[in-house]
């Protein structure tokens, strides 16, 4: 037994008779780093007063800080979390181990690996994660625990593990059993490498006790790890990655010859030898998450102290129970129903249990192992748009609740503006700040999908609704971001969404009694669905003749097209591509974001502008693997690794997208060839991890078995994908349909049926046309309210109008340029009664032929 001594920091805490209150603690994202070492030290140094967990005398790890930290592979084969609030733990595994375990939410990493090595004590060593063939299998179906059987390579052992949450509290519960070869006089190690807050570095580490029970101990600000086994520990260790650590001492002297109590500081690994042989080789390992050290320890010993089985049981109860609550959607296809099933999961699986219905992109880092603490947000972090897609596939699995919880986060994250970030953690802090329409139109789909399903139970979105459409019209359908997050510009995609989303806001302010607001919105959305044309439809391109179309699509009109047009000449830079590459004419750049437009209603799957463009993806985008086929975003894509199989660094070449096979397989069912659907449906389903995650991205080039990549299979970027999980599902309810499920009617009934036209195009400020369709009046949009006056004559004669509110933030007039002839230059100027000064200018738009 360890005796455990009155740390001398707690006498001082006493004789100063707690003056020293509890450090308040801010997550790294929202304070300096230099504060985080001079915070954990203070926390240390209170925390003790709630149980001594550390040993009277220590001997420090050398090689501090230790190697840079890396993440594990973005492509996780399984992630888990119990269903219940109260566990407030998450864990991902790939390579038969467990990778980032998540604690006390969904965004916060805190975990590398844990995992075992074996060694013979002379001449072998092996890492449980690289030296092994792994399977890895649900416990059952649509239960997010997993059992894992871990084979050496060369036949020296076996281990199998079980794995899920304790839903009562915050501890990770590994059931295990070693199997040695032929009884072999194997030794076991269990290692940690921690990774809290996010980051690698300035880790604290140390082997301690709790109740006289020793344990691996990690902390960094305030969270804390503790690793205990009902296996008695033998030698312990903790050190520096690289130099001091304990796998770097057993790789190297087939043992654990170092016995370091404290490492400080930095990129650290910890490690204790497991006493299996009592056991029989089977025994459990508790991870216990907390504030402090002790709450740790003490999540850690209760897990311990309960039954596995009966942990187990009580984890599958609460999944089981809410998968039958789902409609069911998969068919006579048992493997489709299961993987429907995943996909439920997969949505629930990813949602915070502190802020209900925020939702993250992904229990992952793409490439983590080639990235380090500067990628602190990996995928896990919030996009609105993915949550959106998330909310949806819930809608269509019949949980509306879980949906109406999604918009109720959204109401409370959404800006004073009417915008929500690109991207931001749970608490609404924004990570990064790019403007992305699309992501704001979504919000408002989401609203009017639970209206139109009679969803909303009470809950009034108007005000928010009304406050996005304001953004919108303010600032649309310009872009800053698309929803690649590469370019500004005009997107048929961002477009498709912008107007949906303004349509859909009109049938708000109707119920509302807005009856000028309603027509100010569907009259800006006919302006916006014929610019899509004006600024993105390509004729007598080289590419439309070698293909033999009229015409098509791009993939985005950058933002100087409003002033110039969109001729061949026309120049967007493309991303993630050397500067030599990078700069290329709009018009050859194609994408299958041209769905939408399909998707959202705006156009019907047999217009002859759709079918020529869907033509040009599949020449272009489309490409077969083992599978079958994929679709990359656009073309001359960077974002994907390397040829020779290396993680992307800001170059690469783009691979093929299963959500973009799903969003090609609902452009079949607005066909009616539903059969192709369900054979897209399938391909997709071919695609997945061995326990049915969605990849992002999927390795279309030949094998690379050095670099785990295989052609048709997922590549490292990120697994799973919450969005193509979304997408499976409502492709499971369009095809039971047969049906868009998600299309909303009002685009189609306005531009499809009754055929709208626009009756006039729109100028402003910010977006100054150069051009105004011959037939079209221009309509002038600007933030204050004023007068304009305008000629048509060189300024012979003249007209001043004074603007309108339109209630939405918007005071517009409607110059009469529809019977001008083409060739007419219409000029005009402005009058601001705020200040009582004209403008100063003078600014000109010039009729045309469309």
């Amino acid at each position: 037994m360890i005796s455990v001594p009155i740390p001398l920091r707690l006498l001082v805490l006493k004789a100063k008779k707690r003056q020293i209150k509890l450090a308040l603690f801010e997550n790294k994202r929202h304070s300096p780093k230099s504060n985080e070492r001079e915070v954990t030290e203070s926390m240390i140094f209170d925390i003790e007063r709630h149980a001594a967990t550390k040993l009277k005398k220590n001997r420090p790890a050398p090689g501090k800080p230790g190697l840079d930290a890396r993440w594990m592979t973005g492509a996780k084969v399984a992630v888990g979390t119990a269903l219940s609030a109260e566990s407030r733990i998450w864990f991902t595994i790939s390579d038969g181990i467990l990778n980032e375990i998540y604690f006390p939410s969904i965004d916060q990493a805190n975990t590398r690996k844990l995992w075992f090595a074996v060694t013979d004590g002379h001449s072998f060593a092996s890492d449980e994660g690289s030296d092994t063939k792994h399977e890895v299998r649900w416990l059952s179906t649509g239960v997010p625990g997993f059992h894992i059987r871990n084979r050496c390579k060369q036949g020296v052992y076996e281990i199998e593990k079980e794995i899920v949450t304790d839903p009562t509290r915050d501890v990770l519960l590994m059931d295990v059993e070693f199997k040695p070869a032929d009884n072999r006089n194997l030794r076991l190690y269990l290692l940690l490498n921690p990774h809290i807050g996010d980051c690698g570095a300035d880790n604290d580490g140390w082997i301690g006790v709790y109740k006289d029970i020793p344990m691996l101990f990690a902390l960094r600000g305030s969270t804390a790890l503790a690793l205990v086994s009902t296996a008695s520990s033998g030698n312990m260790s903790c050190g520096f990655i690289g130099t001091s650590d304990p796998w770097t001492d057993i790789s190297r002297h087939k043992r654990m010859t170092w016995s370091y109590t404290e490492a400080l500081g930095g990129n650290i690994g910890l490690a204790a030898e497991i006493d299996w042989a009592p056991t029989g080789g089977r025994f459990t390992i508790a991870l216990g998450c907390g504030g402090h050290a002790a709450e740790a320890a003490h999540q850690a010993r209760a897990g311990l102290l309960q039954n596995f089985r009966d942990v187990r049981l009580q984890y599958e109860d609460q999944w089981q129970n809410a998968q039958r609550t789902y409609l069911e959607l998969g068919g006579s296809n048992q493997t489709t129903r299961d993987l429907y099933r995943v996909s439920a999961a997969m949505l629930q699986v990813h949602e915070s249990k502190r802020f209900p219905g925020g939702i993250i992109a992904s229990l992952s880092i793409p490439w983590g192992g080639a990235r380090g603490d500067e990628a602190v947000g990996g995928y896990h972090v919030l996009w609105p748009r993915d949550m959106v897609q998330a909310a949806l596939g819930k809608l269509a699995c019949g949980d509306a609740a879980s949906a109406r919880q999604t918009l109720f986060y959204l109401e409370t994250t959404q800006e004073s503006d009417g915008n929500w970030p690109q991207n931001m953690w749970l608490d609404g802090t924004p990570h990064w700040n790019a403007a992305q329409m699309d992501s704001t139109s979504f919000t408002v789909i989401l609203a009017d999908a639970l209206r139109r399903a009679n969803s909303l139970n009470g809950m009034d979105p108007w005000n928010m609704v009304r406050k996005a459409a304001e953004y919108l019209v303010r600032n649309g359908p310009l872009t800053q971001q698309d929803r690649w997050e590469e370019n500004a510009g005009y997107s048929p995609y961002t477009m498709a969404v912008e107007i949906a989303a303004l349509l859909a806001a009109a049938d708000f302010a109707d119920e509302k009694g807005q009856i000028q607001q309603a027509t100010f919105l569907r009259e800006t959305a006919d302006a916006w669905n014929e610019a899509i044309d004006e600024f993105t439809y390509a004729v007598r391109t080289e590419l439309s003749r070698d293909l033999k179309v009229d015409g098509y699509y791009i993939r985005i009109a950058p933002p100087e097209v409003v002033r110039n047009g969109l001729t061949n000449e026309t120049r967007i830079r493309i991303k993630n591509l050397l500067d030599d590459r990078a700069i290329r004419r709009a018009v050859e750049i194609v994408s299958p974001d041209t769905y939408a437009l399909v998707r959202f209603g705006l156009r019907s799957a047999s217009d002859p502008r759709i079918v020529n463009t869907v033509k040009v993806i599949d020449a272009t985008l489309k490409k077969i693997v083992s599978t079958g086929p994929v679709w990359h975003r656009y073309t001359l894509d960077g974002y994907g690794e390397k040829p020779d199989g290396s993680a992307f660094d800001k170059t690469g070449v783009g691979r093929g997208w299963p959500l973009l096979a799903g969003e090609r397989a609902h452009y079949e069912v607005a066909r009616g060839n539903f059969e192709a659907a369900k054979s897209l449906l399938g391909i997709i389903e071919k695609q997945t991890s061995e326990c049915g995650l969605l990849p992002e991205q999927i390795w279309d080039s030949d094998d690379i078995p050095s670099q785990d990549l295989s052609n048709g299979h997922p590549s490292g970027s990120s697994m799973p994908l919450v969005w193509a999980h979304a997408e499976h599902i409502k492709l499971l309810r369009s095809i039971h349909e047969e049906r868009v499920w998600d299309l909303p009617p009002q685009a189609a009934k306005r531009y499809q049926q009754q055929k709208t036209a626009a009756t006039f195009a729109i100028w402003t400020f910010t977006q100054q046309r150069k051009f105004i369709p011959r037939g079209r009046n221009l309509r002038v949009d600007c933030h204050a309210g004023g007068k304009v006056r305008w000629t048509s004559d060189a300024w012979k004669t003249n007209e001043d109008i004074e603007t309108t509110d339109s209630g939405l933030g918007v005071h517009y007039v409607v110059l009469h340029t529809a019977n001008l002839p083409s060739g007419t230059a219409v000029e005009f100027t402005f009058f601001w009664p705020q200040v009582n000064q004209w403008e100063g200018r003078n600014f000109r738009s010039i009729v045309r032929n469309q």
